[in-house]
């Protein structure tokens, strides 16, 4: 007698790996200590966030996070990601979920980490932001 198994496939985790400038960041927390200690050297502690400043490094980093099971999409196009709140606003927890922030006079406006956060912040008071960013200052080289 035959027994039918279930081809039973790992499910792979989706990650966000945003290009800024010249640079790649992601945000995202690891639940296994293991990968975090091997992308360590380009953990941004002050943002909690991961920052690749050459191809190189991102390239590493996405065949390691492959191994890992997780699938990785690049996105060079900000539009979609990024919302704007009143400077004067409650934004903590739409910070929480973005990956990098800057400040006008008027607005707080935040690369979000992937859409499901987009859509959060909206349900928060957030907007979506049209007009052009310059995250690119961020990482001045």
């Amino acid at each position: 007698m035959q027994v039918n198994t279930l081809d039973v496939t790992k499910k792979r985790k989706h990650i966000i790996m945003f290009k800024v400038g010249r640079h790649w960041i992601l945000k995202h927390y690891f639940d296994d200590k293991d990968i975090f200690k091997e992308l360590a050297d380009n953990y941004d502690k002050d943002n909690y966030r991961f920052k690749f400043k050459t191809l190189g490094e991102r390239n590493k980093a996405l065949k390691l996070l492959d191994l890992r099971d997780y699938d990785v999409e690049l996105v060079e196009e900000l539009k979609g990601y990024v919302v704007k709140m009143s400077r004067f606003s409650k934004y903590a927890s739409v910070l929480k979920n973005s990956v990098a922030h800057i400040e006008t006079p008027d607005w707080r406006i935040f690369l979000m980490k992937d859409l499901a956060a987009v859509e959060d912040a909206v349900r928060q008071g957030a907007e979506m932001y049209e007009g052009m960013t310059s995250f690119d200052n961020l990482f001045k080289i």
